[in-house]
């Protein structure tokens, strides 16, 4: 191969130009943890439960997409009271027991499943249900439930995937499967391949080697068993393969995902050629290559490889799965006339030597990198965001996690916290956020209890004082309004005061509530430019809704209180948390307006009610109505409730103002009854 003599700039420039389109180095491991820390919050949240385990695989956990590139998010839930075995030499008791089997039907990468008796490892023949159906052999194997049951009401299936779309654009595939956690006996051959150039490492071969893998309920599209077969999915591994990529490889591998969207797909259809084929193709040409070539200087020469080595590929018709090198991962979309035309476009793209990219539109790459070229001492915008969905699913997470733990720890089982957060470990720092949230509602509760049981005095208030100071920074607002309630409840006016300008001056427009429908999506980009931890993203940038449990009564807001019965009645019942919600800004506006600013106070609350557009604005409302009829302005609260009750005409709290405000007109008329 030929190399022109501007290749080894051009390469240069380019790496400087997806630099500023959000892939450099530090904000490429931001976004990784960022998608670890949401897996861990998730299984947090629900794991306790829930007998799923949810782990995020693709372009998201792998950080290989842009904000423009757009790539789906990919979930795999695995039940986790079913053990999959490899030999009955490893049974273990457990309520669902399935042993993994290959015989002469079974295509390369796929495998039954066959059931094993619970209380004995003894394989099971001749049973058939709904369940389980009889092989060609007699054996009892498990149905594939691909159409058995989804995960949620969804537009579209993809093979064993649920795919939920979003009008923003993302859509989420979600995958139920089974998970093994011993290295499948075929794919054996992988561990024991020799590797000319040492990749992967004899470590990230022992580490994948541990994970073990995931059997996705789909069969194989040519087979006659389609319907017991489960497809050998190594999905772990390739996360862990794809992270120890250098930052050349990287990069190349996100080019190759964006010439494949913007020049194959159109001409090709979006199944023939999938951004997966591009990750097997970089797998295969690192392990086949020297590490020297993956440097900068050599960009759009490893591009170049990488097609020419794709199209021989397609020329033979047979592409080798990087893990199972028997199964063809063109059987059934490459041939015929597509494997034609794809050869001589191929074929096109790699003959422009390069000049092709100029036209990729994905983040304005091709636009950029012309500039560059024509003038290389050009300032190019820098990009290096974590799109805003990532951070509206951190956000969520937190909150979800975080009411979890309140509801569990606290109503049920307090000895729930101990020993949860770890002093070490890739989720540390979400554990050490979490812990900040956890203390302020800890303290919050204790304090309640103080309140209510005055027997315990003033001991127990300074231990909630403590825990209240511990959880000051969680966030925005959340744990400054649970300490300025306690200050009011101390009638410590001065320090409460001085906590809500605090709050007031921080809760900028560059806040942006977890709860809202419409994130301020620009200006949390913005932040993200400051390479902010995610600590700091959280603690200086986000105010998330407080929540009040029922067994806080005694140390919350008095227009609050209504808001914990209007669920079923009786605030013990804890099923819709929604009946606890309020936002932050409210509560601060609130408690303004009790002590200071009053006029001030309720204009602000009247503005960000107009100009936000809030999901639970019904509470919003009813806390602006309670505010007005404490000044007197009884016409416009009940106004305001009426506006409430249109919004949200069951469950609401504004019929118990409402009630209120009724009963105290036939009072002052004498009607009373």
């Amino acid at each position: 191969m030929e190399i022109p003599d501007y290749y080894k700039d051009v390469s240069l420039t380019l790496m400087r130009v997806l630099d500023t389109a959000g892939l450099r180095e530090d904000a490429r491991w931001k976004r990784i943890n960022m998608c670890l820390q949401c897996e861990g919050l998730q299984n947090m949240a629900f794991g306790a439960k829930c007998k799923m385990s949810v782990h995020v695989f693709g372009s998201k956990a792998e950080a290989t997409t842009t904000m423009t590139l757009n790539a789906d998010l990919d979930i795999i839930y695995y039940q986790k009271d079913i053990s999959v075995l490899q030999d009955l030499q490893n049974w273990r008791h457990g309520p669902e027991i399935y042993l993994m089997i290959i015989d002469n039907t079974t295509p390369p990468g796929y495998v039954k499943l066959q059931a094993v008796l619970r209380n004995q490892p003894i394989a099971v023949c001749h049973v058939q249900n709904s369940y389980l159906m009889l092989d060609r052999y007699g054996q009892s194997v498990l149905r594939n439930f691909t159409n058995m049951y989804k995960i949620t009401t969804a537009d579209e299936y993809h093979g064993p995937a649920t795919t939920i779309k979003f009008p923003s654009n993302l859509s989420i595939d979600n995958v139920i499967a089974l998970r093994s956690f011993s290295w499948p006996y075929a794919v054996s051959g992988w561990i024991t391949r020799q590797r000319q150039h040492n990749w992967p490492s004899r470590e990230t071969v022992s580490i994948i080697q541990q994970s073990g893998a995931l059997l996705v309920p789909v069969g194989h599209k040519e087979s006659d068993y389609k319907h017991v077969e489960w497809r050998i999915s190594l999905s772990y591994g390739e996360k862990v393969l794809v992270w120890q990529f250098n930052h050349t490889q990287y990069k190349c591998y996100v080019l190759l995902k964006m010439i494949n969207k913007y020049f194959i797909k159109p001409k090709f259809g979006e199944n023939a050629v999938t951004s997966y084929h591009w990750k097997t193709c970089m797998f295969w040409m690192i392990e086949c290559t020297p590490a020297a070539l993956w440097q900068p200087q050599n960009v759009l020469r490893c591009i170049d490889l990488c097609l020419r080595e794709f199209c021989t590929w397609v020329e033979k018709g047979y592409y080798p799965n990087y893990f199972i090198p028997s199964e063809n991962m063109f059987l059934g979309t490459v041939h015929g006339q597509i494997q034609r035309n794809l050869i001589y476009y191929l074929r096109h793209l790699f003959g422009q030597q390069g000049r092709y990219l100029t036209r990729i539109p994905y983040d304005g790459v091709g636009q950029k990198l012309i500039i560059a070229c024509q003038s290389p001492i050009t300032e190019i915008d820098d990009a290096n965001e974590i799109p805003h969905f990532e951070v509206r699913w951190l956000k969520t997470y937190v909150w979800i996690a975080w009411f979890h733990l309140l509801k569990e720890g606290i109503q049920e089982n307090p000895c729930i916290f101990k020993g949860i957060f770890p002093s070490h470990g890739v989720r540390q720092e979400i554990y050490t956020i979490l812990m900040k949230f956890v203390c302020s509602s800890l303290g919050s509760h204790l304090a309640s209890k103080c309140l209510e049981q005055k027997i315990i005095g003033q001991e127990g208030l300074d231990l909630a004082h403590e825990f209240l100071l511990l959880g000051l920074f969680s966030d925005v607002a959340s744990g400054k309004l649970k300490l300025a309630t306690f200050y009011l409840l101390q009638n410590n006016v001065i320090l409460a005061e001085y906590i809500l300008q605090n709050i007031a001056k921080n809760y900028t427009f560059l806040v942006s509530n977890v709860q809202t429908e419409d994130t301020t999506v620009h200006v949390m980009l913005s932040i993200i430019n400051f390479n902010l931890s995610t600590t700091e993203l959280i603690r200086d940038f986000s105010a998330f809704p407080v929540p009040y449990l029922p067994s806080e009564i005694h140390c919350t807001p008095e227009a609050l209180i209504p808001e914990m019965f209007r669920s079923t009645g009786l605030y013990k019942d804890f099923s819709d948390p929604r009946s606890d919600l309020c936002q932050s800004w409210a509560v601060c506006y609130h408690m303004q307006n009790k002590i200071i600013h009053k006029m001030v106070a309720l204009g602000n609350m009247i503005w960000v009610i107009l100009h936000e557009r809030l999901k639970y604005i019904d509470t919003a409302l009813n806390l602006l109505a309670y505010c007005l009829k404490k000044d007197g302005f009884v016409a416009h609260s009940y106004i305001i409730l009426y506006k409430s009750m249109k919004r949200k005409n069951h469950h609401n709290a504004a019929k118990w103002q409402m009630a209120s405000l009724i009963n105290a007109a036939f009072r002052l008329v004498g009607c009373s009854y």
